[in-house]
């Protein structure tokens, strides 16, 4: 069987193909489905590696389709890239590196999300683009609205157009203002349809269901927090999905001296910060059923400060989802009142 390394392109991608023999070949080939039929589809099959991208799924289902296996690789990988020479790169070498690599199966697979979880992420960036627009809107039309010696009062953003155009402004203002509340209240028309579409598909994950009976946890973060693990076997404790999503602290650690920094951030940035989200809306609230994670968060409060208190709640919070999931249970305040004085 052929092993083949495609280094994958926007529009042309190069492939390097090692046969039985020990030959190789080098082509250059569209990124297209025209193009992966026409060097692919009568090809016997062959075991193919390309690295994680854009385009690396669709690639890797049509390849599949077509009867081949293909792998995806993660290009954190040194392993891939050992032998190559750091003073030249070219899409042929990493072509190369790739097609010995399908051969040797000594390095990580990156982990390819089901069809299911990747809808609900494109959901979550399309629905984060569309606030993030909105809200660069409303700044805007403040400081319009500002520069005329006025004031929006506060608002949501269900009612902020009203709001903006109900202040008085100079006529050589006030077609601005209405070019951008026009763009702003169909922006916010995208935001309530895409809204509806993730909240159907939510409600129609049993975990992200089970997600959203824990605290301060609505559709969005429970959501992003399903697709972001999709499969919740992939780690073997909750340890590991804190340091997946980047809430573990830096650590840079020789002989004797030990030195711990802020959180790596690593992994999804959009969980990421919904959880952090939660946190602060769990350290507010005032419930019984969050009695314990606030007085656990107050005492790590006492003795390191809000914000580091506040995240080391997401940390727990992050945990305390992953155990649900793991042992299909809904959120019980109980269990935790009796662990209530763990520690960060």
């Amino acid at each position: 069987m052929d092993s083949i390394g495609f280094d994958l392109h926007l529009r042309e991608s190069q492939l390097c193909v090692l046969g039985d023999d020990g030959t190789a070949q080098q082509r250059r080939i569209a990124t297209t489905v025209a193009g992966l039929n026409a060097f692919f589809a009568a090809r016997a099959p062959a075991q193919i590696v390309l690295e994680a991208s854009t385009e690396s799924e669709w690639v890797a289902q049509h390849l599949e389709q077509l009867g081949h296996a293909v792998r995806v690789a993660d290009p954190n990988d040194a392993r891939l890239y050992a032998g190559r020479s750091r003073h030249i790169k070219t899409d042929a070498r990493d072509a190369r590196a790739l097609a010995e690599a399908a051969r040797r199966h000594d390095w990580h697979v990156a982990y390819r999300p089901s069809a299911a979880r990747r809808r609900l992420r494109q959901e979550l960036a399309g629905r984060e683009l569309l606030v993030r627009t909105r809200t660069r809107l409303q700044a805007q039309l403040r400081c319009l609205v500002r520069a005329a010696g006025q004031r929006v009062p506060p608002a949501k953003a269900e009612t902020f157009a009203e709001r903006a155009a109900s202040v008085p402004l100079p006529d050589t203002l006030a077609p601005l203002r209405e070019t951008l509340l026009t763009v702003h209240t169909a922006v916010q028309a995208q935001v309530l349809a895409c809204t509806e579409r993730l909240t159907a598909l939510g409600r129609a994950d049993v975990d992200v269901v089970r997600a959203m009976t824990a605290p301060g946890v609505g559709i969005v973060t429970a959501s992003a927090y399903v697709a972001a693990l999709d499969d919740v076997t992939r780690f073997p404790s909750g340890e590991q999905v804190a340091c997946y999503l980047g809430l573990v602290p830096r650590e840079r650690s020789s002989s004797e001296s030990r030195r711990l920094g802020g959180i790596t951030k690593a992994g999804d940035t959009r969980v990421r910060w919904l959880l952090v989200e939660a946190a602060w809306t769990i350290r507010r609230g005032r419930s019984a059923e969050t009695a314990a994670l606030r007085a656990w968060c107050q005492r790590v409060e006492r003795r390191r400060g809000r914000s580091v208190a506040v995240v080391a709640l997401a940390r727990r919070l992050a945990v305390i989802l992953y155990t649900m999931w793991r042992t299909g249970r809904d959120y019980e305040a109980a269990r935790l009142r009796g662990a209530a004085g763990g520690t960060a």
